[in-house]
């Protein structure tokens, strides 16, 4: 039996689960939770670290202005800030701005460097447990930040944050392989609606607790709830066979299927296979799979998308909140541009699969951003709407990186090489919370390196091959003959909807 005939018996078992059956909708709320626990803790800086004004009490020195007017050389001695509650004001952050905007780059330096732990601590331990894991270190850090009187061990507790107590990664590997390759893109999708309520949720709780203490305490403390996903969701089927459980994995099975109410044929239970994991090290098994030229040059192309999408897109939010209007709705708002941005992704990938809609997504995103700043400057109404459209082709292309990234790479290093592609591409979110700064320069600056870095990414997608018929690959090899001609590929589509079964908004 070859290893594609092998993973086409899991498939034939996992396609005939429903995904609006009981038990993946069940799935699919806790999996929601937890993917919008990681917007509310990649972006919450935003609002407990904002900008506020200040001035020096010397009448001597101009208002929000660091210098003398009369003496360059002189120092204030004591400010006043604006909100002598905020952030900026307890740590004592006036000129230093660069301060502020540190703690957005040092979470996300953080969680680069924790990708290079947490995807092989979930390839090694299992999905659940790294969720269980990482999600309760994020409560625990985000509460010990709120009390912390330091400026230097609040930064540190927010680098451990990003390292070690984001779930998003393992969560996003077991949304995908609890199902069959036809409904891995519907099934991702729902689940991930769980980001712009997860942005949504954190620009209400700034507005309502505003005081940044508090505001960190009420959205990190739900977190430390993460400890009932050890009874609340199911391990990997997939990395089970990969393990050599395989009792397990049939167990995990039959119990989806009794919740399900369907039946499971005991003889295609018993053929379920995964070629079985090689007694080899993680440093080995990466060895492996960049002596392929093949899988490198994917991996260099998937860098450039991961720098590509995290820049722009916390690039864009984090830049609303400076936008006219209500800074919590317009964070809200552009949030909620990912929710018709899964929808279209949903129908223009049943049609049009993979590439092509990364492709597009990234080309229409790369003219909105480079055109943004030379909109005359009387037609705001115009701005606002070319901004929110550039954000919701970052969320096309985002997601379909997500996607596309996770079905290049084989299964003894998916989760590896997924956590690999997004740490190092997390680079771009380093650099997004500075973005702000370059403002001073020109006020369409940020638009301008926005759509510039678009159109790069949208250009070397067509060096790629389309993945969205494919079975995931298990092995190097499998991963290889992808787009070539003669490798296993489904003719149906990628995902399909039993409009008699349906489960409650979640």
């Amino acid at each position: 039996m070859s290893g594609n005939e092998k993973i086409s018996e899991l498939d034939k078992v996992l396609t005939q689960f429903n995904v609006f059956g009981r038990y993946h909708c069940l799935f699919m709320f806790w999996s929601f939770l937890a993917l919008a626990s990681n917007a509310v803790f990649c972006s919450n800086f935003v609002f407990s670290a904002e900008e506020v004004s200040y001035r020096c009490k010397d009448e001597g020195f101009g208002n929000d202005t660091c210098t003398n007017m009369a003496n360059s050389t002189a120092e204030c001695s004591e400010w006043t800030y604006e909100d002598p509650n905020s952030f900026v004001a307890e740590f004592g952050l006036a000129c230093q701005d660069w301060k502020r905007t540190l703690v957005g780059t040092m979470h996300s330096f953080g969680y680069m460097v924790g990708l290079l732990l947490v995807g092989p601590m979930s390839d090694r331990l299992g999905r659940k447990l790294s969720i269980v894991i990482t999600g309760m270190l994020g409560g625990v850090f985000g509460v010990a930040r709120s009390f912390t009187s330091n400026y230097w061990l609040f930064i540190a507790l927010e680098f451990l944050e990003g390292a070690i107590g984001d779930s998003c990664s393992p969560m996003f590997i077991l949304t995908i392989e609890i199902v069959s390759s036809r409904n891995r893109l519907l099934f991702y999708i729902l689940c991930s609606f769980g980001y712009p309520f997860g942005g949504v949720l954190v620009s209400l709780s700034a507005w309502k607790f505003t005081y940044w203490r508090t505001f960190l305490r009420v959205i990190y403390m739900p977190a430390l709830l993460f400890f009932a996903y050890l009874f609340l969701i199911d391990e990997s089927p997939r990395w089970l066979l990969i393990k050599g459980k395989k009792d397990k994995a049939i167990k995990i099975i039959e119990k989806a299927a009794e919740k399900n109410k369907i039946k499971i044929d005991k003889t295609l239970l018993e053929k379920m296979e995964c070629e079985k994991e090689k007694s080899v090290n993680f440093f080995r098994l990466l060895k492996m799979t960049f002596e392929s030229k093949i899988i490198l040059k994917r991996f260099l192309i998937c860098l450039v998308w991961w720098t590509t999408s995290t820049f722009v897109a916390y690039g864009l939010s984090i830049n609303s909140v400076s936008l006219r209007g209500n800074k919590y709705v317009n964070y809200a708002l552009t949030s909620l541009m990912d929710v018709p941005a899964n929808f279209i992704i949903l129908l223009s990938q049943n049609y049009f699969k993979r590439k092509a809609p990364l492709i597009t997504s990234f080309l229409v995103g790369a003219f909105l951003c480079l055109a943004h700043p030379f909109l005359p400057a009387n037609l705001s109404w115009l701005s606002l709407i070319m901004y929110m459209a550039s954000k919701l082709m970052s969320s096309f292309y985002f997601t379909i990186t997500y996607m596309f990234t996770s079905e290049l790479f084989p299964t003894y290093t998916r989760n590896s090489m997924h956590a690999l592609c997004s740490s190092l591409g997390r680079i771009g979110s380093i650099i997004a919370p500075q973005t702000p700064l370059l403002m001073h320069y020109w006020s369409g600056l940020p638009s301008l390196v926005f759509g510039s870095v678009s159109l790069i990414a949208g250009l070397i997608t067509f060096l790629v091959p389309d993945t969205a018929d494919n079975s995931l690959p298990d092995t190097v090899k499998q991963a290889e003959e992808i787009g070539k001609k003669g490798d296993l590929k489904k003719p149906a589509p990628d995902f399909v909807i039993d409009k008699d079964k349906d489960c409650s908004r979640l």
